[in-house]
């Protein structure tokens, strides 16, 4: 795992950067300018996904067979980290897209892909993906919704938590024990549920310490009848299939946290250097240089790690649970310490709403839980040490 020779894991090229480019511009003119908006009024960034769709940004990693642009993974991680660098909000709507339609593209039929897959590449739909419920957070094989077969249907009951973008989306990949008397973690599977299905509704959102444009609902099954049809892989691999799906989208965290990372350094930078005390701008101070420094170098060598976590995303390497893990892990740790370090560098302007630093670190902190807290993706990476 950690033995690789290979040094060229990634290589940005030059559509990369052009890609890079283009999403920024979309970013700054189309989505920036309600960043601010959207976390104050709690609301849905729709400016941000008509500029999406527009651009067809909003699922940017689904294949040209299924109606996409079939971008690939590092392709798909720099739309989301640019998005994210103006706001983590509107990130959500690429990264959640790939979360929601990962396990159709890893395990579903032809038929289910065909199905679902085209809408969301289209930007006529959005995916999201409902695993987590109120007692089964990291300990995920402890879920308690249920799907019983009745003939060529399956009837689900029961509860997901903390599913993003929930009420927005119109499919949502959700898992459930299809065996209560099974192996445990061996007797899940997964499904995909419309939003218009007779039985689904969903809980009040969520209020939140940060990516309040991006709503959070609870998912409520009651006797909730689907096609049979709609199963994603076979029966009892709903979990394999989720795990599977959690290595890729990991990934796609990390580029959420790199992007944040860099927004608040970018302000933070352009601030000192014009903010002036003792007759001169605060960045000649070498105690602020040492800040700037460390941001900037930590910045980076969590962007190197997130790159080579997508390119062996790209490659489906063997690795790839340990990498995937890292990239998040580390990622989003120094989000939360770049951010935090940006509002010290504005001082007391850095606490109030008029600059963005603020709601970047508040943003910043949910990189760090989602996805597998990390002290959960410090688990799956000694594991995997461990296996050597």
């Amino acid at each position: 795992m950690t033995g690789n020779t290979d040094f060229d894991l990634f290589q940005i090229s030059e559509d990369h950067e052009a890609l890079r480019e283009a999403v920024r511009s979309v970013a700054e003119d189309k989505i920036a300018p309600f960043a601010a908006d959207v976390d104050e009024q709690s609301r849905f960034p729709q400016e941000a996904l008509d500029a999406l769709v527009a651009a067809d940004f909003q699922a940017p990693h689904i294949a040209e067979e299924y109606d996409g642009v079939g971008a690939d993974a590092l392709a798909t991680c720099l739309v989301i980290e640019e998005v994210a660098r103006v706001c983590v909000s509107s990130s959500l709507i690429p990264a959640v897209n790939k979360l929601g339609t990962m396990p159709v593209i890893l395990g579903a039929s032809e038929e289910v892909k065909s199905k679902y897959l085209p809408p969301v590449a289209r930007g006529e739909a959005m995916f999201s993906y409902g695993l987590s419920e109120r007692e089964a957070g990291s300990d995920t094989a402890a879920m308690r919704c249920r799907a019983k077969a009745e003939g060529d249907e399956f009837v689900l009951n029961g509860q997901k938590s903390w599913i993003t973008n929930a009420g927005e989306s119109q499919f949502y990949t959700v898992m459930a024990v299809t065996d209560p008397d099974g192996d445990r973690g061996r007797n899940i599977t997964a499904f995909v549920v419309e939003k218009d299905d007779e039985g689904f509704g969903f809980g009040e959102p969520e209020r939140k310490l940060g990516i309040k444009g991006s709503p959070t609902r609870e998912l409520h099954f009651d006797n909730c009848r689907i096609p049979a049809d709609r199963m994603v892989g076979d029966l009892g691999e709903g979990l394999k299939i989720a795990l599977r799906t959690l290595d890729h989208t990991r990934v796609t965290i990390g580029a959420q946290a790199v992007g944040v990372a860099q927004g608040a350094l970018d302000y933070a930078t352009a601030y000192v250097k014009e903010r002036k005390q003792f007759g001169k701008a605060i960045a000649e101070f070498q105690g602020l240089q040492f800040m700037l420094a460390d941001m900037a170098m930590k910045l980076e060598a969590a962007r190197q790690m997130v790159y080579v976590a997508a390119s062996k995303s790209e490659r489906g390497d063997a690795d790839l649970t340990f990498f995937g893990a890292a990239a998040k892990c580390y990622a989003s740790d120094v989000a939360m310490e770049i951010t935090t370090d940006a509002v010290q560098l504005l001082g007391g302007a850095g606490y109030v709403k008029d600059h963005p630093v603020e709601r970047m670190m508040r943003d910043a902190k949910i990189t760090q839980i989602y996805e597998g807290t990390n002290q959960i993706q410090r688990m799956v990476m000694a594991r995997q040490v461990l296996k050597g």
